[in-house]
């Protein structure tokens, strides 16, 4: 199965501090450093390192051409991605002590995708071909209702939350990915059985991967019921997990491979992006994923 990603590419500018800045405060970080990130292109890398078949489509800025070549250079088909006359988007991130990260974003070229770019893109993918989204970019309903006409199966990381969320059509999506806070803010809910029974209950026909941190992650739809636990590790970096998670995840659906290997796959990759500093720089390829512990049994390469 091919698969489609059309998401955000940001430059992100890394500070490291002891706390997150507060109202009025002024602090002084410790270390600055200049990484490439994005939840799209963070994810379009980790499937790509993963062994899938990924193309990425979207937009950047003329100071961002250099992370064209680099996604190429990971595996990534970046024949749709277009470099525009507008800066790149990019994000400013605090990381902690603990290794937590946040984050302010700068749409720049990643709000300039239209309804025209999922006409030009979509057609050249077949039924049954994944579409994978997140909420950094414009268009996402247009790109949604293009993509189910063609008959794609829509994976929606509805990240970062907002509520134009609520707003796209998402009875088309057949695979929701959420943290605990998309989760409670398109569920209602907070405790994880509810969740998935509320996004069962309002979306019957859609999965829900339901990511808990160092809690690991629970799955859900019809009468389905599937857990992975977290690995312990020292986090330094927390910022690519979930985007690492939902790469390696979504690689093993498209190999054929069964929801329960799949969840314990991306938390085994997300386990090891959260010991190194960076976004896409941080995400493990798979054969350090596959040998990582001594206790993998995931497989060495990509079904046929």
């Amino acid at each position: 199965m091919r698969i489609l990603n059309f998401g955000s590419l940001n430059i992100d500018y890394v500070y490291t501090v002891d706390h997150f800045v507060r109202p009025g405060e002024t602090l002084s970080s410790t270390s600055y450093e200049i990484f490439p990130g994005g939840k799209g292109a963070n994810q379009s890398t980790a499937l790509a390192l993963a062994g899938a078949d990924v193309a990425h489509a979207g937009k950047i800025g003329r100071d961002g051409e250099w992370y064209r070549k680099r996604l190429a250079d990971a595996g990534v088909d970046v024949t749709n991605l277009q470099v525009v006359d507008s800066a790149s988007g990019h994000a400013i991130i605090q990381v902690n002590a603990q290794g937590e990260n946040a984050i302010i974003l700068f749409g720049g070229a990643n709000q300039q995708v239209t309804a025209a770019d999922a006409d030009r893109v979509i057609p050249s993918f077949a039924k049954g071909d994944f579409l994978l989204l997140q909420n950094e970019i414009s268009a996402i309903p247009a790109i949604m209702q293009r993509a189910a006409k063609q008959g794609m199966r829509i994976v929606l990381n509805p990240a970062p939350m907002n509520a134009a969320v609520r707003t796209y059509p998402l009875h088309l999506v057949d695979t929701f990915v959420v943290n605990e806070i998309e989760g409670a803010e398109l569920s209602g809910e907070k405790n994880p059985e509810r969740v998935l029974d509320a996004m069962l209950a309002a979306y019957p026909s859609a999965a829900t991967v339901l990511t808990l941190g160092s809690q690991g992650v629970r799955y859900g739809k019809g009468e389905e019921r599937f857990s992975a636990p977290a690995h312990k590790v020292k986090a330094v970096d927390t910022t690519a997990a979930g985007d690492t998670f939902i790469g390696y995840y979504l690689a093993e659906l498209a190999a054929g491979r069964d929801i329960q290997t799949a969840l314990a796959t991306g938390c085994k990759a997300a386990a090891i992006c959260v010991t190194r500093k960076g976004a896409a720089s941080s995400i493990p390829a798979r054969a350090e994923v596959c040998s990582w512990g001594g206790k993998s049994k995931i497989p060495s390469t990509k079904s046929q």
